[in-house]
């Protein structure tokens, strides 16, 4: 025993020693004098460690942030995503922040951008079908919206706009400089999307989702900013109250160990930041077409089949790559990562079934062999020119004299509303869609018929009509006058 305390004690001193010597070693480095912590941390070592080390100004951080006024379910897991529950017809508060530092996006200082919110389906099932599954909503709720505005308890939002043909979407401007609050209110209830078999079923989920955009070089809101979402689920009016209570009470009654692997309830949902799918297409859709040039605007007529809906068999394996990915296969990428287009197009219906199962495969099937859609409405427009002084323009569109001949511009409606056509219009005399306020058509004796959905749908296919527009002080009139056949 007392040869193991002398060998500690002969071990001690040797490691006093040798400490001793360390700092007699930095002492002769830096001089005789007391040394300075600022010349240690200047040593080689020391240098490289902190080079190692991540600056604050590489760290990404969104642009925006989007808070809505509800509180989060306690009944979800730590690392789940938070889930919140709405009232139907309920008013709920999305306050848009502005999120910048110093130098970010300096594009959009003091200009105003859009965003685009809607209510769609958290299940990836859903999204698939979900133009089928808006359309049995939209009959058996005729005149109804799942997603509006409270326009009157919104703050700072201007010019906003809802499409009839998008009944799950909400648009409008807003300052980031400004305060901005956007009251929404979503009417479809999670449960009417659910089989009903016995009674019940458990609700499907949603999101809210916040799309925001930039103007580009013409004036329109095309390019994208950023996009954030969140999980909700929505019950008749009361219920969202009642299960926020059950859930919490559900978790009071949990042993404390099991309270650990669920998140704490939170006053506010915080949308989280999510890159913008192909897999929902309505608004942002419409929008990503807007922003598509065109050096020919009678080339606009063929878009239909030259959408990138078909694969052709030349297509490179990059183009079959992005193929896939736009239409919403991208979770089968690397699979086909070798293939080319003639690969693809080369398996059967068979094959397909069995490498992706029997819904993905029917559906990349269909894929591949679709045609393009007719559009249900073909409409021929002419920007009208001023007549030379002394000549009268000819009604038929046809040539005058020696001037040259009138073109017209084919415009292809796949829905037969109003705002496509001045979409359309948009798109084909390069006017900012943003700016157009109303359509008229000239009627009898000159007056100015207001152009609605019932008159769209009562024009005869292949319609002429000359174009032209009014400007005002912050928006544009166009109209449309009929030419007779």
């Amino acid at each position: 025993m007392a040869w193991v305390l002398k060998m500690d004690e002969v071990i001690e001193s040797g490691l006093v020693h040798d400490f001793d010597a360390s700092l007699s070693g930095i002492g002769q480095e830096l001089g005789a004098g007391a040394y300075s912590m600022s010349d240690v941390l200047a040593l080689p070592i020391f240098k490289q460690e902190d080079s190692s080390l991540p600056l604050d100004d590489e760290t990404k951080h969104p642009p925006f942030q989007y808070v809505m006024c509800a509180a989060t379910s306690p009944a979800v897991k730590l690392h789940d995503e938070t889930l919140t529950y709405l009232n139907q017809g309920q008013s709920y508060e999305i306050r848009m922040l502005d999120n910048r530092k110093m130098g970010d996006v300096p594009e959009i200082t003091g200009k105003l951008v859009k965003s685009i919110i809607r209510v769609v389906f958290h299940d990836r099932r859903l999204q698939y079908t979900e133009h089928q599954q808006l359309e049995g909503w939209k009959w058996n709720r005729p005149g109804d919206r799942l997603l509006d505005l409270d326009i009157p308890m919104s703050v700072g939002i201007i010019d906003t706009r809802t499409n009839p043909s998008q009944l799950n979407a909400v648009e409008f401007l807003w300052d980031p400089a400004k305060r901005t609050s956007a009251f929404i209110q979503v009417h479809c209830i999670s449960t009417e999307f659910t089989p009903r078999k016995h009674g019940g079923e458990k609700g499907v989920p949603f999101r809210i989702q916040v799309d925001t955009f930039k103007q580009n070089e013409n004036g329109e809101y095309t390019d994208h900013l950023h996009s954030a979402s969140c999980q909700i689920k929505v019950f008749k009016p009361k219920g969202a109250d009642r299960k926020q209570k059950t859930d919490r009470e559900k978790m009071e009654k949990r042993a404390a160990h099991e309270k650990e692997k669920y998140q704490p309830s939170y006053d506010t949902t915080v949308l989280t930041e999510m890159r913008l799918e192909p897999i929902i297409e309505d608004a942002v859709e419409h929008e990503q077409k807007k922003s598509s040039k065109r050096t020919l605007p009678a080339d606009y007529g063929d878009s239909l089949a030259k959408r990138g809906s078909q694969l052709q068999p030349s297509a490179t394996i990059q183009e079959t790559q992005q193929w896939l990915l736009k239409n919403r296969f991208s979770s089968y990428t690397r699979l086909f990562s070798n293939f080319l287009g003639a690969d693809l197009l080369k398996l059967t219906k068979e094959d397909l079934v069995q490498i992706c199962g029997a819904a993905d495969g029917i559906r990349l099937y269909n894929s591949l062999k679709s045609r393009s859609v007719r559009p249900r409405l073909t409409l021929y427009v002419c920007r009208e020119q001023p007549a030379p002084q002394g000549q009268q323009q000819a009604a038929g569109g046809g040539d005058s004299g020696s001037a040259a001949p009138f073109v017209y511009h084919a415009i292809y409606l796949e829905e037969m509303v109003a705002s496509e056509v001045a979409r359309k219009l948009a798109l084909v005399f390069n006017i900012p869609f943003h700016q157009i306020n109303q359509v008229y058509r000239q009627g009898p004796t000159g007056i100015h018929i207001l152009v609605s959905d019932q008159m769209v749908q009562n024009f005869q296919d292949e319609s002429c009509f000359l174009f032209s527009t009014v400007k005002g002080t912050l928006h544009v009139y166009v109209c449309l006058e009929m030419l007779e056949s």
